[in-house]
């Protein structure tokens, strides 16, 4: 008899998983932390029956958070990872050895533990000495920095439970403070295609074009994530996403990368035009990025 994972990922639609074993299952203090071996995508976590990464194909989703603003920040020393407990964009930020220190905040520690037994490959980046674990709410954390990071990763979970506070107008406000005269920020933006991450797109455009001079929308293709087409926001004090991308310098580096590269970097911000349509509902005019 074969056993299935299945998450609703929109209006009576499900993306469906055979499953070979059901590895681990806990309750912690603030959700469910579920971990299934499939034949499709390997290793999969699933915290309060959404779907958070999958072996075959976080990849995509860790390199285009980290690397996209690591090609535009000539300068980054310390950076700030808010979520992201499973350790991947930890491990592609380590790629870059001018950073002289990583502070990752998770308010659920049994996420890194989770992560750390059964994702290795992500998680092992903790044990580096440039990264210091914080278990805390984002939230709270942030609030107390002042002109501090040059880069902050907000790699969270969707806007709902224990991760709702990182979507807040005042939660973006303090990343604002916390960043240096020249600091990016960089989130996940959630999926633009079927109607409720689509309102959750607006929702989070709403809250953060008030708050970043720089604000721009870019995406990529997730197969296991709603509809594939998911979407990560750029914003910050001063550097344009492409008019300060440095492709030379970040080629010269010569990265081993398997999705992220210089002409994604610069396709990835020419949106389709339902999403320009979506930004639009926002309240401000569609500024198209490529061609300057």
């Amino acid at each position: 008899m074969s056993i299935y994972l299945s998450e609703q990922q929109g209006d009576k639609v499900d993306l469906v998983i055979q499953v070979d074993a059901q590895l681990h299952k806990e309750v912690s203090e603030f959700q469910t932390i579920e971990v299934f071996q499939t034949e499709a995508f390997g290793k999969v976590l699933v915290i309060d029956g959404a779907l958070m990464l999958t072996e075959r194909d976080e990849f995509i989703y860790h390199e285009m958070m980290v690397h996209v603003p690591m090609a535009v920040h000539p300068h980054v020393r310390r950076a700030l990872v808010i979520g992201g407990g499973d350790g991947g964009a930890l491990r592609e930020l380590l790629r870059y050895p001018e950073i002289e220190s990583i502070d990752l905040v998770e308010i659920d520690e049994r996420v890194v533990r989770v992560s750390q037994e059964f994702f290795p490959r992500l998680a092992g980046s903790f044990s580096s000495d440039r990264v210091q674990l914080h278990i805390a709410d984002g939230l709270k954390y942030i609030r107390k920095w002042e002109d501090h990071y040059d880069l902050i990763l907000v790699d969270s979970t969707d806007p709902i439970g224990p991760g709702v506070s990182l979507f807040t107008r005042e939660f973006y406000g303090n990343c604002y403070k916390a960043l240096t005269a020249q600091g990016i920020l960089v989130n996940q933006h959630e999926s633009p295609f079927y109607d409720e991450q689509a309102r959750m797109v607006w929702e989070i455009r709403q809250q953060t074009r008030a708050v970043f001079p720089v604000n721009y929308l870019y995406q990529a293709y997730i197969p296991s994530y709603p509809s594939g087409h998911w979407l990560f926001g750029f914003m910050s004090k001063g550097f344009h996403p492409l008019k300060d991308q440095q492709v030379a310098a970040w080629e010269a580096r010569g990265l081993h990368t398997r999705y992220y590269n210089s002409r994604i970097h610069q396709g990835a911000f020419a949106l389709p035009s339902y999403v320009q349509d979506l930004v639009q509902q926002t309240g401000e005019e569609f500024e198209p990025v490529l061609g300057i």
